[in-house]
């Protein structure tokens, strides 16, 4: 994922959760906002439940992986909040459930 696409600052993150409803799925919880940039903006968080520094690293790396493999619509800011329930799943599954969820908000290029 290329930095300019990547949100990082605490008042983006605490803005979008705020005005927004969540989409939850087995995995993630999304929050969707809209924007009036040309860009899309995606930002990931994951909790201290999951893990230790490097653990969390690691699902942070995947759920990159993930984002990188497809094309998006711009103008919108996502947040993506990785669930305990993550855990036990493999990479395969994560992947589905992620994009079934970018689908179903009409996050990417068809």
């Amino acid at each position: 994922m290329k930095k300019i696409n990547i949100l990082k600052n605490n008042y983006d993150f605490e803005r979008i959760i705020k005005n927004n409803n969540p989409f939850k799925t087995k995995y993630y919880i999304l929050y969707k906002e809209g924007n009036t940039n040309d860009k899309y903006h995606f930002g990931i968080s994951v909790s201290k439940k999951i893990g230790n520094a490097v653990t969390r690293n690691l699902y942070k790396r995947r759920i990159r992986s993930i984002i990188d493999k497809k094309i998006y619509n711009n103008n919108f800011n996502c947040i993506i909040i990785l669930k305990k329930s993550s855990i036990n799943a493999s990479f395969d599954e994560l992947s589905e459930d992620l994009l079934f969820a970018l689908n179903k908000l009409q996050l990417i290029k068809e």
